[in-house]
């Protein structure tokens, strides 16, 4: 199985999430994984790949442009999984998390009627405040377990 993660970044965070999700793919369910930073190849051809995972990260409350314009490709006969870094998603009250997937995923993938991920979710992130220090609720083990979830749904 051949698995493509396209990501977005600008403070990292998503970046660290694709290669947790390459890592597990890789080394639990042993795909063949490609991972692109979308910042170096703006378009990578999807052809060769069962699977694309998508990942931005959330500035002003948008998705960054090149992770937007990849929601918008054709994927038939591919399954696609999307997630995102947003500091409200890693919010210790669980209905943070539910806004951010609402706000960020679902009403995203409702403006492209021919995207239907198989999975989505959303994890913390990480924002500098004026050097005096910020937020980081960003957990690994939260896309790992997610991942995990993926991979066995991909098994079938």
């Amino acid at each position: 199985m051949k698995s493509l993660i396209a990501y977005a970044t600008k403070g990292g965070v998503t970046g660290e999430s694709a290669q947790v999700i390459a890592d597990v793919l890789e080394k639990e369910f042993k795909h063949e994984v490609t991972v692109v930073n979308l910042q170096e190849n703006k378009s990578p051809d999807v052809t060769p790949f069962d699977n694309v995972f998508i990942g931005s990260g959330i500035r002003a409350g948008q998705w960054y442009g090149r992770a937007k314009k990849m929601l918008k490709n054709n994927y038939t006969d591919k399954k696609v999984c999307l997630f995102l870094s947003a500091c409200s998603a890693g919010d210790p009250d669980p209905s943070k998390h539910d806004e951010a997937v609402q706000k960020y995923l679902t009403k995203r993938i409702e403006k492209i009627p021919h995207l239907q991920p198989i999975a989505v979710n959303a994890f913390g992130g990480r924002m500098k405040m004026g050097g005096k220090g910020g937020v980081d609720n960003y957990d690994p083990e939260k896309v790992r377990a997610w991942v995990r979830e993926i991979g066995e749904k991909l098994k079938k």
